[in-house]
Parts: structure tokens; sequence; C-alpha cells
């Protein structure tokens, strides 16, 4: 009878030590999924910036064949931030994240700044094709973006959260159509575009429309030629073009592959006039071209020789002291940028995404550094253009040309 008594008070204790053991197990693992779910949600939380902190997004692309322009822009966000670095009595923080040059990174890049950083708002990005990318992420979670150049008309079209304070490229594919007919006397011309990027193949048709409707002549476009992103031999282009010889060719593109096409094309004997478009204004493009580039025509956005309102020699100065370089088109576009998004949180006395975005889309007559900024029912910026031309390994300012 003891041994059968003993034997149950063993399988009792074996019994309490196996439901204690498992109740052990059972609350560590409850235990460790709940400090990891605060912990994220904590850091959600901090992420979405704390009562003293607002957070401002910028996907640039720091890497990649965008990089030059990238770094372009964010010097000129950084700039603003030191300038304006509080709004509303709060410290301003801006996200840097690299979208890489590409399509799919840029997407990923807003996600992050939107799911994992909270912030209230957008800056970016160089190159239209990125910023297109982001386009449906900050619509759907209506946290507003302002592009600083991405000038292809549908990164803002239908999308009621995107804003952008450069021109678009219907206005710059006018304004240099109008210089080769007008100033250069063209009656013919030649394209040769970028395929992989939303930015040349746009700026290409704009030019293209005006340029025919200029010279009263459907046949005025004599060959358009095209290439990737990426290519380094324009042989075969360059060859199509010269045997139509056309009183101007428009290449518009990157400033890596079109500096090369241009040194390529003087090789080959070719010296008609060449023209193209706002991402040329890079020291990069006078680096690879070198002699070549001399005497090409490209539309900008801004230029330190001809400041167009009092934030312009605020800004320039700035710049130069921080930098010890002259500010260029992107650096002013990032800047004004970023001062815009400023100027709506302040008019909407609030930091929430809605409320900015509200604000933005009442933006009219800003002062800004690349001039006065007035958004239109598209949010596109409705501003002048400038023309440069490269002279002794320089951009030089030539003329301002008016939106009609």
């Amino acid at each position: 009878m003891k041994r059968r008594l003993g034997l149950l008070l063993l399988v009792a204790v074996l019994i309490i030590s196996l439901l204690s053991g498992c109740g052990n197990s059972a609350t560590e693992e409850t235990g460790g999924d709940t400090e990891l779910e605060s912990s994220e949600e904590t850091g959600g939380d901090t992420a979405s910036g704390s009562s003293d902190v607002i957070k401002i997004g910028v996907f640039e692309p720091i890497t990649g064949v965008n990089a030059a322009g990238g770094e372009m822009t964010v010097e000129g966000i950084e700039l603003a931030n030191e300038t304006m670095p509080e709004v509303l009595g709060k410290e301003v923080e801006i996200v840097i994240v690299d979208n890489k040059s590409d399509k799919v990174e840029a997407a990923n890049a807003v996600s992050r700044l939107i799911e994992k950083e909270g912030v209230s708002a957008i800056i970016g990005s160089y190159g239209s094709s990125l910023s297109m990318a982001a386009g449906d992420i900050v619509k759907e979670n209506q946290v507003p973006a302002v592009g600083c150049s991405p000038t292809n008309p549908l990164v803002t079209l239908n999308n009621d959260y995107y804003f952008r304070v450069c021109f678009i490229d219907p206005f710059q594919g006018t304004v240099m159509a109008n210089y080769a007919v007008n100033e250069l006397g063209a009656q013919t011309a030649a394209i040769i575009q970028d395929v992989t990027q939303d930015y040349s193949v746009g700026l290409s048709k704009y030019f293209v429309d005006a340029f025919v409707e200029l010279t009263g002549n459907e046949d005025a476009i004599l060959e358009t030629s095209s290439y990737n992103t990426g290519d380094q031999d324009f042989t075969a282009q360059i060859t199509n073009v010269q045997s139509k010889n056309p009183d101007v060719i428009f290449a518009p593109g990157n400033y890596g592959e079109c500096a090369l096409l241009i040194k390529q094309a003087r090789d080959q004997g070719i010296d008609t006039p060449i023209l193209g478009g706002d991402t040329w204004e890079s020291p990069e493009f006078l680096s690879i071209g070198g002699d070549s580039v001399e005497g090409i025509v490209f539309s900008t956005h801004f230029t330190a020789e001809a400041p167009v309102t009092e934030l312009s020699e605020e800004f320039l100065n700035q710049y130069r002291e921080k930098y010890d370089k002259e500010a260029n088109a992107f650096a002013a576009l990032g800047y004004d940028a970023y001062m815009v998004i400023m100027d709506a949180i302040e008019r909407a006395n609030s930091a929430e995404p809605q409320a900015i975005k509200d604000a933005l889309a009442e933006t009219e007559r800003f002062t800004g550094a690349t001039g006065y900024i007035t958004l239109d029912e598209n949010g596109d910026a409705v501003k002048s253009a400038i023309i440069k031309r490269v002279e002794n390994g320089e951009f030089v300012y030539l003329t301002t040309v008016d939106p009609n």
C-alpha cells in the first residue's frame, strides 16, 4: 500500500512539473513575442516623430547612374534644413534613403519612409522614372511628395499627393524647339533618345511637337534614333543621324551617356548644333565630354548669374559658404522643395500629411531660390526656364524664357 501510494505521489509530482514547465515555456514564448511587438510598435511610434520632431523623407539617387544629380539635390535639401531647422516650434529631421537610380528601389525607399520612418512629407526624386515609381505609393498612403526636378507630366498627373517645384517637359521641349528655330534657324532636326528613360522619351516628344508646329513641316524630323541607359557605344545612332544631315540634333538624356554620345559624334566629324535638357547641368557632363561639349546648349531651372528673387541671393551666398562652390539648378530645386513644404506646414499649422497636402495645393507665388512658385491644378510649378551654353568648360547663362 505504501509502495502504491509512493508511486501515485511520484506521478503527481511529475505531472505538476510538466505542467509547470509548459506554463513557463508558454510564458517565455508569449513574453518574447510581446517584447518584439512592443519594440516594433515603439520603434514605429518613434519613427513617426515625437511631439517635438517632424520628419521629412528624402528619396534620391545617391548611387547608380543618376548619383551626381541626387548628390547635388541633397546638398540643397540639407542646406535648407540648416537654414530652417524648426517649424511650428518643432525640430525638423530629414531622413535620406538612397533609391539607387532604380525604379524598384525608389518604390521600396518611399515605402520605408512612410511605413518605418513615419514621415510627414517626402522630397524626391531626381529622375522622372524614379518619381513615377513612387507615385502610387504616396497616393495610396496619402503622404504628400514634392519633386525637385522630375519634369515628365505623368509624375503628377491624376495624383493629388504629388507636387513639384520645377517646370515640366511640354514647356521645356517648346523652349528648346523655339531656340532651335528662332535662334539657330533650324528647319530640320534629328532626335537621339534614351528609350529606357521616361524623361528622355517625353521631352523628345514635346520638342518634336513644337518643332513641327514652328516649322510648319510634318517631315521636319528627319531621324529618331534610340539607345538604352548604360550604353557606351553610339556609333549606330550617330551614323543614322549623320546620313540625314539635320540642321540640329536634340538629344535629352542622362549626363553620362549624353556626354559620351556628343564626344563620339564630334569624333565622327559631326559639327551640327546639339541641344539637350536640364540633366546636362552636371560637373560630370563637362569632365566626360571635355572639349567635345563646347558650344552645346540646354535648358535648365536656375542660374547664379541671374538671380530672380531676394531669396536667390541669400541661397547662393549660403551655398558658397557651406560648399565652397557655385550652386547649380538641382541644389536650388532641392532647397525650394524643402522650403515649399515648410511653408505648407506653417500655413496648415499642422504636420499631418493630409493638412500639408491641402496647403501645398494652395501654394501661390511662393518666393523660392529658383523663382516665384505657383502650383497649378496638377501640382506643377508655373515658372521660367533658363537656357545655358558650355563655354570654355563652364556653363554660361544665355537667357531666361518665361511661360506664356
